[in-house]
């Protein structure tokens, strides 16, 4: 550590890794110090050279007198005074919370922007872009910023803040820290000096909103900006974050599944995406999630996206896998059937001009499964979507069915969805950056049947897996939907096992006159995974089944007695 000058005060300044190296300036918020970094720092010192200091009034840097020297012109100076001490021609430079609004700031000053190669900005825009949102957004999103923003004004009033942090306030915020984001003190974080720097701290807010919201400036910036957004931040809302694409020329809007002090909660993320962005900004290579971060207009939905869908041989997992691609995406056709999974890759390369990668896979075994997820995380990266499609079928009575066909149906129907879910979940979930899980159901899951006893059931427990795994995963930015079709034009009926009555030239031509191809489902999964919708009924009759559920389960009982495989196959695949 040591001091450097900056008008009136002396600045902390402290630096890790070789000097040789990339620069990676890192710059706190309020009432944290230089310490909150120190995970981060720990991750990235032995590529880069990393810089840290204590801003004004924080930490061990001196504090200003006059309190009006905590304006804007003020702390630019302090991060040019920085950038002198550093002395290299561009930096690397990264803000949290007050951090990245006074780095928004210096960004627009000539002798700032040019000495900056990139910028990542994360817990809080610049005032000039603040001021933007609040003159020129829609009014219920202006509102839900407003709300976040509360304390902003309780800090204007007189004696009172500096009251709090003499008494409650330090207390207060280590213990939401602890519980809301699970994160523990430590020795540096918060800092020893927690109630002097905020108390300091508050001539930031009373310095800098008030008089750069009547007056903004240009909230257009030159370099090349990487936004965090991390989705549990209270502070932020999402609809404000969403509007700072317009001011940079080259923009990348990335998403974690943490709370406002992401560089303590998920150091690893944090690090990793300040490294890709920088590497890439200096000439190195891209990450695919990079690559999927960056905001272009005209872009597909889902370009650069990762898509492993099962059961992509034929039916509908064959036209989810064409659907994603022609979106974007790249996609791994998972199938028993290796040459139809290659048959269906192949045929995306060919008319969608899109990468796809063709697996054999027993979805029912868990060791399949194990390696399948291993090797793909392993070649191709962790996914972004999963689709478990993947299903088999027995028709016939309940009486005529065999261990081995309840024992089959579940191990496929059930159990791979499970193997799916659990595996790539874990992938996402450490991963940090969300996902969606998507399950294939059927109508079958709520509507019973006396032919589909065990194809029912599987069903009917994925769609309860759905609904436990949306809740569990939620927190980490994972959503799950779960699709229900109802009679859907595919191979399912001819490829299904029949006991009792061979049931299988009326069961194919039942689909066949419903006429529903599985095109028509995989647009519903896209737009489930776009929308996060929990559970989707597909087609007239898998809607009106849902309902009916819901409203008479009684009803739907009757209707089972009376069914059977030619007016009612009951097979939503």
């Amino acid at each position: 550590m040591r001091l450097i000058p900056s008008g009136e005060v002396r600045l902390a300044l402290y630096e890790e890794g070789e000097r040789a190296d990339p620069t990676i300036l890192l710059v706190h918020g309020y009432p944290d110090t230089h310490r909150v970094w120190d995970e981060v720092a720990e991750l990235l010192r032995d590529r880069f050279h990393v810089v840290r200091y204590d801003v004004r009034g924080a930490g061990r840097s001196s504090a200003p007198r006059d309190r009006r020297h905590y304006a804007f012109d003020h702390l630019a100076a302090d991060l040019g005074a920085v950038l002198d001490e550093i002395g290299k021609p561009r930096v690397h430079l990264v803000g949290h919370d007050w951090g990245s609004l006074q780095s928004w700031e210096a960004l627009g000053r000539p002798g700032i922007s040019e000495r900056v190669a990139s910028y990542t900005s994360f817990g809080g825009p610049g005032l000039d872009q603040a001021a933007h949102f609040l003159r020129y957004g829609r009014r219920r999103e202006v509102a839900g910023q407003l709300a976040r923003s509360w304390y902003i004004g309780a800090f204007q009033l007189p004696l009172l803040p500096e009251l709090a942090w003499l008494g409650p306030l330090p207390r207060a915020l280590a213990r939401t820290m602890r519980l809301a984001e699970g994160i523990e003190p430590r020795p540096g974080h918060p800092a020893e000096t927690l109630r002097r720097d905020g108390r300091n701290g508050l001539g930031l807010y009373r310095q800098n909103f008030l008089t750069r919201l009547r007056a903004p400036g240009d909230p257009g910036v030159e370099v090349p900006v990487q936004l965090i957004e991390t989705t549990r931040d209270v502070f932020v809302s999402p609809k404000l974050l969403a509007s700072l694409r317009q001011w940079a020329p080259e923009f990348w809007h990335r998403r974690l599944a943490a709370g406002h002090w992401a560089q303590r909660s998920h150091p690893e993320a944090v690090a990793r995406m300040i490294a890709e962005f920088a590497t890439h900004v200096d000439g190195g290579g891209v990450s695919r999630s990079l690559r999927r971060d960056r905001v272009r207009e005209g872009r597909p939905a889902f370009q650069d996206h990762l898509v492993v869908v099962t059961g992509a041989g034929s039916g509908i997992g064959r036209a989810t896998a064409r659907a994603f691609a022609a979106h974007g995406a790249e996609v791994v056709c998972a199938d028993l059937d290796r040459e139809a999974a290659v048959r269906v890759a192949e045929d995306i390369g060919k008319v969608f001009g899109r990468t796809a990668h063709a697996v054999q896979v027993d979805v029912g075994s868990a060791t399949d499964m194990e390696a399948f997820a291993g090797n793909i995380a392993a070649q191709y990266g962790v996914p972004d979507v999963v689709v478990n499609n993947a299903g088999i079928s027995v028709i016939g009575p309940f009486l005529d069915h065999s261990l081995d066909d309840w024992r089959r149906t579940l191990e496929v129907n059930l159990w791979g969805v499970i193997h799916g879910c659990r595996l790539f979940a874990r992938q996402m979930t450490a991963r940090g950056e969300g996902g969606h899980i998507v399950n294939i159901a059927s109508l079958a899951a709520f509507a019973p049947s006396r032919l589909l006893p065990a194809y029912s059931v599987s069903k009917a427990a994925v769609k309860m897996l759905g609904d436990c795994l949306r809740a569990e995963l939620a927190g980490h930015g994972i959503g799950v939907s779960t699709i229900c079709p109802g009679f859907v034009s595919t191979a399912i009926a001819r490829n299904a096992a029949y006991v009792g009555a061979d049931l299988r030239a009326e069961a194919e031509l039942g689909l066949q006159r419903r006429g529903y191809p599985p095109e028509r489902v995989a647009a519903h999964i896209l737009r489930a995974v776009h929308r996060n919708d929990a559970v989707v009924p597909v087609n007239a009759e898998g809607k009106i089944g849902y309902a009916m559920s819901r409203i008479s389960p009684r009803a739907m009982r009757a209707f089972a007695r009376l069914s059977g495989v030619v007016r009612n196959p009951v097979i939503g695949r």
